[in-house]
């Protein structure tokens, strides 16, 4: 089966393009109730940026904790409704933060015209009508959200994008001065995320020569911002890897991701771990999946001092490692691409279970 890919209309790519929005925004104003949603990461809430914010009176402004959780249905469902009871339809959302922001914006986009609660869309083209005018204005690197056809939310039985031709973003800015304040153990769980795609994406039988042309550059540049003669927190590397972040993405877009990806979204439905830190926890015990890539993933742990958790499992319940790997399980399409069709025959939930008591 060929993917037929529909991605990101426009992007401008620079240090200070932030500075584009209202230009960008301006010819759109005077579609449906001719005003915007601005979902912004509370971290700017009061910051220089938030006064540069191209927002007018009639226009909402959503300051949004993302420092813990990660989006949940519920919280699409209540930003909807409370949008569209106070004016109507938007003329489109802009999403300002991580990827946690860029998941909300895009599936709010989709939400605010389709009815019911967000948990009828999760899964593939289940979205019924067009979503509005979505901008993404990532400030930290590596989800690859900003690029993804996959708004990841959790719901309460699972966790699962809603995707579909409607949820990439319309506009892109890549202003890699929004990424200059992140602190350094975020920056790399989140840095690793696109590292992470692209070796899960190389590794299984779905990989491609589309993937690989966006893959192997990806790769190449996250080992030039983390392991490199230069490596570490420069606007020069803020730039690189706001690059990677987003070819890896495009490379995560006709292949797949596999073991980690599968373990972390059971880490993140059972505990709440955060994508990019529940990332790197598993990849650092999958060296039987992926030898040479986790040896170059401890070299950037040990280089920038960042602070792994270790011996995590010892105060699980197997109640909860059997809960995380039947969530880690389910996801098929991922075990299908990392091990292969017969995947069922070789991959069990007492062998899941084993890679989360390694943690």
């Amino acid at each position: 089966m060929y993917k037929n890919i529909k991605n990101i209309d426009k992007i401008v790519f620079g240090q200070g393009s932030f500075s584009q929005l209202e230009d960008i925004l301006s010819p759109k104003r005077a579609e449906n109730n001719k005003y915007f949603v601005f979902v912004i990461d509370d971290f700017f809430d009061g910051k220089e940026l938030s006064n540069k914010l191209p927002a007018y009176e009639e226009d909402m402004v959503f300051f949004i904790d993302a420092s813990h959780d990660e989006p949940k249905t519920s919280q699409i469902d209540h930003l909807r409704d409370e949008i569209l009871t106070a004016k109507g339809l938007p003329s489109g959302i802009i999403g300002i933060g991580g990827g946690s922001i860029m998941d909300i914006a895009k599936a709010l986009s989709v939400m605010v015209r389709n009815q019911g609660s967000s948990t009828k869309y999760q899964g593939l083209n289940l979205v019924k009508n067009p979503g509005v005018y979505h901008v993404g204005i990532p400030t930290i690197s590596g989800t690859g959200a900003e690029c993804s056809t996959t708004a990841v939310l959790t719901g309460p039985e699972k966790k699962l994008g809603i995707k579909c031709e409607w949820t990439p973003f319309n506009q892109l800015i890549l202003d890699s001065d929004l990424a200059a304040t992140v602190p350094t153990n975020q920056w790399f769980y989140t840095g690793m995320d696109t590292y992470i795609h692209c070796i899960e994406s190389a590794s299984g039988r779905l990989y491609n020569t589309f993937s690989k042309a966006y893959g192997d550059q990806s790769i190449e540049l996250c080992k030039d911002v983390f392991l490199g003669e230069n490596s570490g927190q420069t606007p020069e590397n803020a730039e690189k890897l706001m690059v990677a972040s987003l070819f890896g993405g495009l490379s995560l877009s006709y292949s797949e991701v596999g073991v980690c990806h599968a373990l972390s979204y059971g880490l993140s439905y059972v505990l709440g771990t955060r994508h990019g830190i529940g990332n790197c926890i598993a990849f650092n015990v999958l060296e039987d999946y992926y030898p040479d890539a986790v040896d170059d993933f401890r070299a950037m742990v040990k280089k920038h001092s960042i602070d792994l958790p270790k011996n995590m499992a010892k105060d699980w319940t197997d109640e909860q490692v059997t809960k995380m790997a039947e969530i880690s399980y389910a996801l098929s399409h991922m075990w299908d691409h990392a091990i292969g069709e017969n995947w069922k025959e070789k991959v069990t939930l007492d062998m899941i279970k084993e890679l989360f008591y390694r943690m």
